[in-house]
């Protein structure tokens, strides 16, 4: 239930229930049910993770709020050119093909009236269509998709598609230590023998490193098994304590486990307990005869049954106070290194005091001597301190939330880099999860943002913190494994669960799997998540840039001649086709570094910035008096029909698209080429669409009532629709205001 493997004792005083989901390890009972399903203890879990929040995400959000925002828009416009048109219409401006006034009085024929209201209604409808953007949201899927596909090759398998995007606008990242920090692979990097530290360890006294070895082989519930006689690979079973401890023997002092079992006879074991965190055991040698009770476990536990201890030449030496004391600072400042510190202690039973049966059944737990002392540690992964930086520099907090002691919790977190080395225990920086839990819920709120670690925690401790960040306005990032975590990663923005040693619970419950247990793909995640956002940004100003052309073409061609350049048919061939061949585009491309040195997104921050909309008016702009230039003078201009005039504008605005799509790929930056040689289905797709838009033109005239151009006009529309190169150049030089576009119309 706490997603520890310890025992606990049931007993009908104080701890009287069974738990559904947990095993019986040990003894027998008769079991009264009181509670199934989800009325036990496992079931109130499971509700919490099976339940829905229907929280929108960051992105829902936004496009939810420029839907609405356009939307209300094109029906204004739409409604004030229905009003204008009939105005001109019942007032007799308006003229039919021959010159004569369509509004005559009581003398038109009732069915030219319903025509010309037909086509009036069907204008204003028009350019209701063209406001809206029908294509963003699949569009928006599209980029998700791919994406989602792509971040699979960086270990990162997306569970919830919105995850996505939420990735990139994440404030907060809580993370475990164990396997996600660190390499959950315990190595004894330190040993101590009395007071001094052994470098090298053919300098142990063979007495010492007898007894050692003794220790480590007897008292233990792992194993050691070869291979082959000619094999030198050892594999080594156990917890990863056992492991390190075992592996640090046999590989470092020649320990031959097999040879020393069969020495020695086992008299009785008392298993590691986690509440003593010790374990002993006794035992007969069969070359002399002699009883020996060797005891393992918690540094601090050990020193406290230890009377004596071996000095580093191999001589038994008593401990007063003051060497107590010592031995004392070189285990907390083994803990301040990120050790975990174990102590071995040793002692010999006369032969009388075992005859009377002392050391058969109750191992002898005073005035013991102290072998020594090692250091285990779990080594910080490859490349975390660097990925905890760049979250850094990207504006994304780390808070590192573990069940060690605050010393090692507060040693690994300084050296992964989520601590200062000058940030001491007094800072509020590092807390237990006791006294956060114990904080009333005004000071979790003021002290939660200066809270780097949380040591000692428990999974409640996670979820409350969680709630805490969420309440300041966080978008947080919780990584969880155990079956505990499920509530917590549940209730974050974004639920990171662990491929390698997660539970199915977790990974249930969670939006991402971690596949490699890391924390540099954390990093990664966060990196596709901006890229992601980025690449949405770009897909908008692009199809509003083609909206907002249209809608003002399409606006002043109905109130000032009542005929639309843009059809319906037309419009579905530029927004539903080309929108998502443009979405392609923007999906295709690598998440950069540049999306790490920028601070993340709030969740009240508008999709559109103002410099999105400054690329958005001043390309409409150029697109509105290209094509209304044409609508009005390109008969006289190129000297043609009227539907190869049309034809003209169709393609002008399609190729338009085309060009403006290599200024939409850096919304800042003045020099839009760069790497875009490298994305081979950038070009892939850009060919793509003028390949289809040639078709369109040249050969599907009765479908698209379109006509064949000429060489010349097919360079002039290429040469109007490459004019937005410069004009996207000079555009990105005007200045713009740190102030929301949007919040001038108070919508």
């Amino acid at each position: 239930m706490t997603g520890k493997s310890d025992y606990v004792e049931v007993n009908s005083s104080h701890n009287p229930f069974l738990f559904s989901g947990t095993k019986v390890a040990d003894g027998y009972a008769q079991m009264l049910v009181t509670s199934v399903g989800m009325n036990t203890t496992w079931g109130e879990m499971m509700s919490t993770i099976s339940r829905d929040t229907n929280e929108q995400t960051p992105l829902q959000a936004r496009l939810n709020k420029l839907t609405s925002s356009i939307g209300k828009v094109g029906m204004a416009v739409a409604f004030l050119v229905l009003v204008v048109s009939l105005a001109r219409y019942f007032t007799g401006i308006t003229e039919d093909e021959n010159g004569n006034r369509e509004f005559i009085g009581s003398n038109i024929k009732a069915v030219d009236m319903v025509n010309s209201m037909v086509t009036i209604i069907a204008a204003a409808f028009t350019i209701l269509a063209v406001a809206i953007p029908k294509g963003l949201l699949l569009a928006v899927t599209l980029i998700l998709t791919y994406s989602m596909k792509r971040m699979m090759a960086d270990q990162a398998m997306v569970r919830k598609l919105s995850a996505c995007e939420t990735m990139g606008s994440a404030t907060t990242i809580c993370t475990d230590k164990t396997g996600t920090l660190t390499l959950n692979q315990m190595k004894v990097t330190k040993y101590w023998l009395g007071k001094e530290p052994v470098e090298d360890s053919s300098s142990i006294a063979t007495n010492v490193l007898k007894l050692i070895q003794q220790g480590v082989a007897l008292n233990t519930t792992g194993s050691v098994y070869k291979a082959s006689s000619g094999s030198s690979k050892f594999e080594f079973s156990g917890s990863p304590t056992e492991k390190a401890i075992l592996s640090w023997a046999v590989l470092e002092l020649d320990m031959d486990m097999e040879i020393l079992k069969q020495n020695c006879t086992i008299l009785h074991v008392e298993a590691f307990n986690s509440e003593k965190k010790r374990s002993g055991v006794s035992i007969r040698s069969k070359a002399d005869n002699t009883i020996h009770v060797h005891w393992k476990g918690a540094a601090e536990m050990i020193l406290a049954m230890c009377s004596r201890y071996y000095d580093a030449s191999g001589s038994m030496k008593d401990m007063d106070d003051g060497e107590r004391m010592i031995f004392e600072q070189i285990i907390q400042g083994m803990a301040a290194s990120s050790l975990r510190c174990i102590a071995f202690a040793h002692t010999q039973i006369p032969g009388e005091q075992h005859e009377i049966g002392v050391g058969l059944q109750n191992l002898k737990e005073h005035s013991l001597t102290l072998i020594g002392l090692v250091g285990i540690k779990d080594p910080c992964r490859p490349g975390v301190r660097k990925a905890v930086e760049d979250c850094q520099c990207a504006g994304v907090n780390v808070k590192m939330i573990t069940g060690d002691n605050v010393f090692t919790a507060r040693a690994m977190a300084t050296e992964c880099g989520i601590l200062r080395p000058d940030q001491d225990m007094t800072s509020e920086a590092v807390v237990e999860g006791e006294v956060f839990r114990n904080y009333t819920p005004e000071e979790r709120l003021e002290k939660v943002d200066k809270i780097h670690v949380m040591a000692r925690s428990s999974p409640f401790d996670k979820l409350l913190m969680v709630r805490c960040l969420k309440q300041k306005g966080h978008v947080v990032a919780v990584t969880g494994d155990g079956s505990n975590d499920a509530p917590a990663l549940k209730e974050a923005h974004i639920g990171l669960s662990m491929g390698i040693h997660g539970t199915e619970v977790a990974k249930e419950s969670s939006d991402i799997i971690i596949l490699d247990d890391n924390f540099t793909s954390v990093a990664t995640v966060l990196r596709w998540g901006r890229s992601v956002y980025d690449s949405i940004q770009k897909l908008v100003q692009l199809q509003l840039t083609m909206n907002v052309a249209a809608l003002v073409i399409n606006v002043v061609a109905a109130v000032s001649a009542r005929e639309v350049p843009f059809t319906v048919l037309k419009l579905l061939w530029v927004n539903l086709i080309l929108d998502k061949l443009c979405a392609l585009t923007f999906a295709t491309g690598q998440p950069t570094k540049d999306l790490m040195e920028e601070p993340p997104v709030r969740r009240t921050q508008s999709l559109i910035t103002n410099i999105m909309w400054r690329n958005i008016l001043g390309q409409a702009l150029y697109q509105i008096a290209v094509v209304l230039t044409l609508q009005f003078s390109g008969e006289s201009i190129f000297d043609v029909n009227e539907k190869v005039k049309d034809t003209l504008i169709l393609n002008t605005s399609v190729l338009c698209q085309v060009f403006n799509q290599v200024n939409a790929r850096k919304l800042e930056k003045k020099n839009v080429f760069e790497g875009m040689h490298k994305n081979k289905l950038f070009w892939g797709i850009i060919g793509i669409t003028i390949i289809l838009e040639v078709v369109v033109v040249e050969f599907l005239k009765k479908f698209a009532d379109t006509e064949r151009l000429s060489w010349k006009q097919w360079g002039a529309c290429i040469g109007m629709a490459a004019l937005s190169w410069p004009i996207g150049w000079v555009v990105k030089c005007l200045p713009v205001s740190d102030k929301p576009f949007l919040s001038y119309l108070n919508w």
